[in-house]
């Protein structure tokens, strides 16, 4: 028989839908409101009053941006950065996360302990600084790729993801005279894409808004900068040119409100354009790896 829901339950309905309807609104206008900013003429978005639609439409905020010769450069070093970080953090913590997962390793309480502890407790950055520079870290690409290889957050989400995958398939895999690391690589992962794909956007999105350790170690060598890096100098340049001259041409092409507008926009886009291929995978991630039997 048919369900017909009472005034009660639809009354109810109407006010999720609103209520759900206001929490998307307010997460998504900020970046509206951004995008309206960067496609409105300087001078005239400092008036302020922007809502909805740029009242003076220019593109001249991105022209600003792209006139900068280093942003390819320094597109193409965060893009490889990001690319190799996350294939290489994904494989090496799943692996450690593997090891932990099984029963038979009679030493993964003791090294899960120790994982705890650097998630509590930090080195500092003074002894990190000096860590890199005795490893000859110092100036090359290597830098952005060897010091985060392993989290130890990362490995307990795919540690518990792993723990609840059916024994019998590693059991199965051993009679059959699989090792480990091609049971890790053969069957393991090929089954635990969503969360693969939770740690890869986790590490992609750190490793795409990184910048502090372009300027830590590698702001002596142009040509390892980072996009985000180039972004950052490209704001002190225009918010000291305000400063120092106030009425300066650099205020009436550009100020500190729409490039940081401009600059929020185009950051924001790769990531955009990624998120929706790993959505469903990453919701599943998420709520499995927080499961536990």
């Amino acid at each position: 028989m048919p369900h017909y829901r009472s005034t009660g339950e639809r009354l109810i309905d109407i006010g999720m839908y609103a209520l759900l309807s206001v929490a998307a609104l307010s997460t998504v206008y900020p970046f509206i409101y951004l995008l309206i900013i960067s496609l409105n003429e300087t001078t005239d978005a400092l008036r302020g009053g922007l809502y909805l639609l740029p009242r003076k439409f220019t593109l001249e905020n991105y022209a600003y941006v792209f006139q900068n010769e280093k942003l390819a450069r320094a597109s193409l070093n965060s893009v490889l950065r990001t690319v190799i970080q996350t294939v290489v953090s994904v494989f090496c913590n799943g692996m450690l996360a593997y090891v932990l997962s099984r029963k038979m390793f009679i030493f993964r309480r003791h090294f899960s302990f120790i994982l705890v502890i650097t998630i509590y407790v930090s080195g500092g950055l003074i002894p990190t600084y000096l860590l890199i520079k005795d490893l000859g870290l110092m100036n090359t690409f290597a830098v952005y790729i060897v010091p985060g290889i392993v989290s130890a957050f990362y490995i307990f989400v795919m540690r518990t993801f792993f723990e609840q995958l059916p024994d019998g398939l590693v059991e199965s895999a051993y009679i059959d005279g699989a090792n480990d690391f091609g049971i890790y690589t053969r069957i393991i992962l090929p089954i635990s894409l969503p969360v693969v794909a939770t740690v890869a956007l986790y590490v992609a999105v750190g490793e795409w808004n990184s910048w502090f350790d372009n300027y830590l170690y590698n702001s002596r060598n142009e040509k390892l900068a980072v996009l985000q890096y180039e972004l950052q100098k490209m704001i002190q340049t225009v918010e000291s040119s305000v400063s120092d001259t106030g009425e300066s041409d650099a205020v009436r092409v550009i100020s500190p409100l729409t490039i940081k507008s401009t600059l929020t926009i185009l950051v924001t886009v790769p990531i955009l354009l990624v998120y929706p291929f790993l959505q469903k995978y990453f919701v599943k991630g998420l709520t499995l790896g927080a499961m536990k039997d």
